[in-house]
């Protein structure tokens, strides 16, 4: 089965600094939940999900933020909810997950609450750095089948921007998957633009490898203002990535067996008006590896040997983490973390 996810679904991102703002992201997860068509059982587990995860941010933290939006996943239909904040952190973890246990004098539900109403949840914290949970719950019961990759990726306007000139899309069939970052020229409405086409030259492209896609998305972005632009393509089969970039895209590849960051290299131009050369390279890519692709709206100095299991959770933790820490501020941000599945075989040719 073949499935397209991308920038182009909307996600809010709430502050959360007061009572009040408990409410107004939970009526934002009711919305998008009755969009989708969940059940009323359902988008009231929902509801308790973001109630908790917003309370224990301003009970243990005192402000933080809540990003939800549409499953990140083309296994089905779902929404995923993600807490950040940069709080004392949780120094025992494993018993503040436990139901009755609280460093605050509360009844401790909601850390427990968070983990038995998610389909699919999980956390990282250190003592001193804050803490991000993450957690999916679908639509429909029983649980979809999980497609070949995880993903997670966050993006955000610089400030007095609503619209995000970085953009980001995964496509996954049974061989593999096809990955597209973009960041369009400036910010603002005509950058958004340009990110937007890239996205749509992948859903028009299926089949391309990287470099073709790069031409494909070349030939899109030539009425608007351009962009910075990278592709991939994973390939279960040949257990390889290939990439091909032009402009200003960071990216790596983390092999888990050898522990080993590789970085994507990407050629000067802009995708759309001056594209001098497309290269495709090609890296090992076994069951396990990470994918990790960034706008300069990102620090290019993040390490995550200093984020002691991070590698380990969910891609959607590790692109909170590096957008929380490593976020510059003055300009539009975006990250695309891709982590092959371990157990997942797909179908032979």
């Amino acid at each position: 089965m073949e499935t397209l996810i991308s920038s182009l679904a909307r996600q809010e991102v709430h502050a959360i600094n007061h009572a009040s703002d408990v409410s107004a992201v939970r009526r934002s997860g009711q919305k998008l939940a009755d969009a989708l068509g969940f059940s009323e059982t359902r988008t009231g587990q929902l509801a308790l999900i973001i109630t908790e995860a917003a309370t224990n941010i301003l009970k243990h933290a005192g402000e933080g933020e809540i990003h939800v939006g549409p499953a990140q996943s083309g296994a089905g239909v779902g929404i995923d909810v993600l807490a950040l904040d940069n709080g004392p952190g949780i120094a025992d973890l494993a018993a503040c997950l436990v139901d009755g246990v609280s460093s605050t004098g509360t009844a401790g539900t909601g850390l427990g609450a968070l983990r038995r109403l998610a389909d699919e949840f999980d956390v990282y914290t250190r003592p001193g750095a804050g803490a991000a949970f993450f957690m999916r719950i679908w639509r429909d019961v029983p649980s979809p089948e999980p497609c070949g990759v995880e993903v997670g990726a966050l993006w955000a306007p610089v400030a007095g921007e609503e619209e995000c000139g970085d953009g980001w899309a995964v496509r996954c069939d049974d061989h593999g998957a096809m990955l597209l970052a973009s960041d369009g020229l400036g910010h603002g409405p005509e950058a958004a633009r340009a990110s937007a086409c890239a996205v749509r030259a992948l859903e028009a492209h299926k089949g391309a490898q990287a470099g073709e896609l790069m031409h494909a998305v070349h030939d899109a972005l030539r009425p608007t203002r351009g962009a910075a632009v990278a592709t991939a393509r994973i390939d279960f089969d040949a257990g390889e990535l290939r990439f091909a970039g032009v402009g200003n895209i960071a990216g790596c590849v983390l092999e888990m067996r050898d522990d080993k960051r590789r970085a994507l290299v990407s050629h000067n131009g802009i995708v759309g008006h001056n594209m001098r050369k497309v290269q495709e390279f090609a890296l090992p890519f076994s069951p396990g590896a990470l994918c990790i692709m960034h706008s300069d709206g990102i620090q290019t100095q993040w390490d995550l040997d200093k984020y002691p299991g991070l590698a380990g959770r969910s891609p959607a933790l590790i692109a909170a983490m590096l957008m929380r820490d490593f976020i510059r501020r003055r300009d539009d941000a975006m990250v695309l973390v891709v982590r092959r599945h371990a157990s997942y075989v797909g179908a032979r040719r």
